[in-house]
């Protein structure tokens, strides 16, 4: 921003939560008109959220009515990341109570992602539609190396769920712990996790514990991101998503529940959609204004 432009209005959200202290925060700026790269980023650290979201005009052939398709762009502490699904529920939400419920498209890094915000309960609940996801492996020496970072010797892994790396607009190792004590017990090497990470191209890694046939409990180192762990994770959902559906380990069609941030004293609770007949997934969930 130079001088004479004005500071924007921040708002703040929670995701995945209808609580204001549960969920996952995030900024949302809703007319970034104006801002560089440095001016978000700058934005984006000063609040200290996990992601501020920023949005922008739409890009041309975008689809989607008038007036409720946007470009959006999405800043860590550190650095933009291609796509955050959190911060995308923030920023439907606060649409919704500025032009109402219904249908909206954001034009992404990752790609164009599909937006439904519907009333339920006296509240606006969300749901996104992923890119086009995908897993693929993870070179040994690199597991070992993460495992290694996050203090987790390998016999503590879930057999179940093979190590691997998914994408469903960002990229997420997948770790499965094979007890809840196991998820618990989080106190990793920042900087060596980070490192690695960056390697990796990694946005988080995606630990899980399954607790019954499509109820999971997760969480989410984010160092690359200037932050210790993210409280409620939509990218790393559906990337999860994915890699459940991909490897056989729920039906084609299934909806999933994922619980996160409950570790951090921020709960909140993800709905991970699969269908049969479409290989994108959907992440849905509840979101708040905070203040």
């Amino acid at each position: 921003m130079t001088t004479n432009t004005p500071r924007p209005e921040v708002l703040r959200y929670t995701a995945f939560s209808s609580a204001p202290d549960g969920g996952n925060p995030a900024g949302v700026v809703l007319d970034a008109t104006g801002l560089d790269d440095g001016d978000m980023l700058a934005i984006a650290a000063d609040l200290g959220y996990s992601e501020s979201a920023f949005l922008t005009a739409p890009p041309e052939g975008l689809g989607g009515a008038e007036g409720r398709r946007y470009g959006i762009r999405y800043f860590s502490p550190k650095a933009e990341v291609p796509f955050c699904g959190h911060a995308t529920v923030a920023t439907a939400v606060a649409l919704a109570e500025r032009i109402g419920p219904g249908e909206l498209v954001f034009a992404t890094r990752a790609g164009t992602v599909p937006v439904e915000v519907s009333e339920k309960d006296g509240g606006l609940r969300v749901t996104l539609t992923s890119v086009e996801p995908h897993i693929e492996e993870i070179a040994e020496v690199d597991l070992v190396e993460a495992l290694a970072a996050l203090d987790w010797p390998a016999a503590d892994l879930d057999p179940a769920f093979p190590p691997l790396i998914a994408f469903a607009g960002a990229r997420h190792l997948v770790l499965a712990a094979a007890t809840r004590g196991r998820l618990a017990d989080l106190a990793y090497d920042f900087a060596r996790l980070e490192a690695l990470m960056h390697r990796l191209d990694l946005t988080t890694v995606q630990l899980v514990w399954r607790e019954s046939a499509t109820v999971f409990h997760v969480r989410d180192p984010f160092p690359v991101g200037g932050v210790v762990e993210d409280p409620a994770t939509g990218a790393a959902a559906a990337a999860f998503g994915a890699y459940v559906r991909d490897l056989g380990l729920v039906p084609p069609d299934a909806v999933l529940t994922l619980h996160q941030g409950a570790d951090l004293g921020r709960p909140g609770e993800l709905t991970v959609t699969l269908r049969a007949d479409d290989t994108r997934v959907r992440v849905g969930g509840a979101g708040a204004r905070i203040g």
